[in-house]
């Protein structure tokens, strides 16, 4: 009965994925083997868990026996949410020329955002709980959660411009909807770093709480929203209504994106290339943190407490876990 829930919760190589039965919710953590940024295969881990909790809803008829009334964007690495996209990637794309790769790469990504701004277009809310630094990719994605709860000293911002291009995987339609066109063009062509008060008085962050309470802070909101489930689900619903997020929007602005990178010069290379050997030292220094909340072990509802009917619990690797310059 229970075989497609715990294929969710399987092990996977760039997202440590758990359930949390309090409160009904999955979790997908960032997990980067490399850098603590959107690689190929992170993007396409979360877009498959996405796809297997839509299908998981629809093979029950959207009432699944395993209710899924949350999914959770977080990070498992001490002090970083999400650099956002793979300049490294980007960079060697575009001295390339290679289009296909750079477009496969965009519209994956921007597929994400867009089904999160939209719930999956399922009776869940997407949330993300931000503990560190989210740029570019990063913060879009934490945009593209309905309810986004961030600690004080998270810093967030879309740097893009700062090379001479811009966020195009579902910012400009996000900040548009929530600020108007006139101040999410001026967020986008600042290129700014904002603090999460900065963004919480933008209204851009639900809930600003104190350092090391975000994820306390999250179940709390949970709990509240699941003792009062038919209300919310029904604002969202209108929410969704009003905001009219169409996949078209979001893919067509991004193959705007890709277009405008493949005409980045050297010159812009150069801040890229610089970025991105600025977020490979900050990383070189920080030990990840193994979460013992991530234990992937969960007692299912009606099966006996052994290990043959339980979640294999994740192991993890105690080394510390750090990048060099690639």
């Amino acid at each position: 009965m229970y075989k497609m829930f715990r294929n969710l919760l399987r092990e996977r190589e760039e997202i440590s994925v758990r359930y949390d039965v309090e409160t009904a919710s999955i979790w997908c953590y960032f997990n980067p083997r490399v850098r603590p940024c959107y690689s190929y295969e992170m993007l396409t881990e979360i877009h498959t868990l996405q796809l297997e909790i839509i299908d998981y809803f629809k093979s029950y008829n959207m009432e699944p026996p395993i209710p899924v009334n949350f999914f959770i964007l977080a990070s498992q690495t001490s002090g970083i949410y999400n650099y956002g996209g793979d300049l490294n990637l980007f960079e060697e794309m575009i001295q390339r020329q290679d289009r296909e790769t750079l477009f496969k790469y965009g519209q994956l990504g921007t597929e994400i955002v867009y089904l999160n701004s939209v719930d999956f277009h399922l009776p869940l809310t997407t949330v993300a709980v931000v503990e560190g630094t989210a740029l570019g990719g990063g913060f879009e994605a934490v945009l593209s959660c309905n309810v986004s709860i961030a600690e004080e000293q998270t810093k967030m911002g879309l740097p893009e411009i700062r090379f001479n291009l811009f966020p195009g995987m579902g910012a400009y339609s996000l900040l548009a909807r929530s600020l108007g066109v006139r101040r999410a063009e001026e967020m986008i062509f600042s290129g700014k770093v904002y603090s999460a008060g900065e963004l919480c008085e933008m209204g851009l962050l639900t809930i600003m709480t104190k350092k090391g309470q975000a994820r306390q802070k999250a179940i709390q909101f949970m709990k509240k929203q699941n003792r009062l489930r038919n209300g919310h689900q029904a604002v969202s619903a209108a929410r969704n209504r009003f905001r009219q997020m169409e996949r078209e929007e979001f893919m067509k602005i991004n193959e705007i994106w890709v277009d405008a990178a493949l005409k980045l010069e050297k010159k812009d290379l150069k801040v890229m290339h610089k970025l991105i050997e600025a977020q490979n030292l900050k990383y070189d220094h920080i030990m990840t943190k193994t979460r013992t909340l991530q234990d992937r072990r969960i007692h299912l509802p009606g099966e006996t407490y052994s290990r043959g009917n339980n979640i294999v619990p994740e192991r993890r690797r105690s080394e510390r876990r750090s990048i060099k310059a690639s």
